[in-house]
């Protein structure tokens, strides 16, 4: 039973939630004493067999460039393709937009047990369970995988990435796709120096910063963390910052090392979508605001205060 795990990629290079499934998965197979593969649907920009320092021994690659936009459908009918012919198997997705799109339709032609949310590798010494969030990340289930073949959908920055030595063997891979139903007309890049989804570092404001205009400390703080910028839901619908920066339940979830909410109260639809932060700090005037509650630290004070004097802080302490 080999470990196959989906490199997602765009504009030719592999999203850092691939890497830690990758990491993840060759972990894996080194605990059931088997090997990692790869498998990658379209082109890179860089040679695929690098992916061998991530633990796989072979990345098999369908290098079709009409593969580089995701079409759901036409990439679980690959995958589904090649692991039924390869037999009993285990296929590690990141459980971010494309996994959630390709897991399950590969989980359903395969018949196979899936488990979305994962934040730990199985536990092997009575079968086979993952453990995984449920209700927004209040809590955690250990589900047991029976079935022959099983597919798991690892939450980004639940594993560290992996990184040694070594190349993967690049193996084609012979596809036969339906025609694609989806075109992809046009795409417009979302603006930033971070990706929220791979951010580290998140910098988040509400109606506290009282308008766009006053968005300048949310900036300078975050470029000198090296931090992504984002925003509650009643800042996006006012249109102070642009939607792909809204994190919460209705907009994008993220779970980075530290997220600084500032002028946020932390209504539950808001801390559904960053509660698998691993730090949180809140910024609020209010010492009754909702989001204390769940902060790991807090600062209760006036954000045009408290923000100008951590900005100057991080200036020192990286001694500019």
């Amino acid at each position: 039973m080999s470990v196959y795990i989906f490199i997602d990629h765009s504009e030719g290079h592999v999203k850092k939630a691939s890497l830690e499934a990758l990491s993840y998965g060759a972990t894996l197979a080194s605990q059931l004493n088997t090997t990692a593969e790869g498998i990658l649907l379209g082109t890179l920009s860089t040679d695929p067999a690098l992916l061998g320092k991530y633990g796989i021994t072979k990345v098999h690659q369908a290098a079709q460039e009409s593969l580089n936009a995701l079409d759901s459908q036409v990439y679980a009918k690959i995958i589904a393709d090649f692991v039924s012919a390869a037999g009993d198997s285990i296929l590690v997705f990141s459980n971010n937009l494309s996994g959630k799109a390709v897991a399950p339709r590969v989980a359903v032609r395969l018949k196979a047990a899936l488990v979305t949310g994962a934040i730990a590798l199985p536990d092997t010494s009575k079968g086979f369970v993952v453990k995984k969030t449920v209700f927004s990340g209040k809590a955690f289930a250990n589900i047991s995988l029976n079935t022959p073949t099983k597919v798991i959908a690892l939450n980004p920055n639940a594993y560290s990435v992996k990184e040694g030595e070594g190349k993967a063997e690049i193996v084609p891979l012979t596809a036969t796709a339906p025609a694609p139903k989806v075109r992809v007309v046009s795409a417009t890049a979302a603006t930033g120096h971070v990706p929220l989804t791979e951010a580290e570092i998140v910098v988040s404001g509400g109606r506290g910063l009282k308008g766009p205009e006053n968005w300048g400390i949310i900036e300078e703080l975050a470029n000198l963390l090296g931090a992504a910028t984002a925003c509650s839901r009643p800042v996006a619908d006012a249109h102070w910052r642009p939607h792909n920066e809204h994190v919460g339940q209705t907009g994008i979830a993220i779970a980075p090392n530290l997220y600084i909410a500032i002028g946020i109260s932390g209504a539950i639809q808001h801390l559904a979508g960053v509660n698998r932060s691993k730090v949180i700090v809140v910024i609020n005037k209010d010492p009754e605001a909702p989001f204390f509650k769940a902060a790991d630290y807090g600062i209760v004070g006036d954000a045009f205060e408290v923000v100008p004097k951590m900005i100057t802080a991080v200036k020192k302490l990286k001694g500019k």
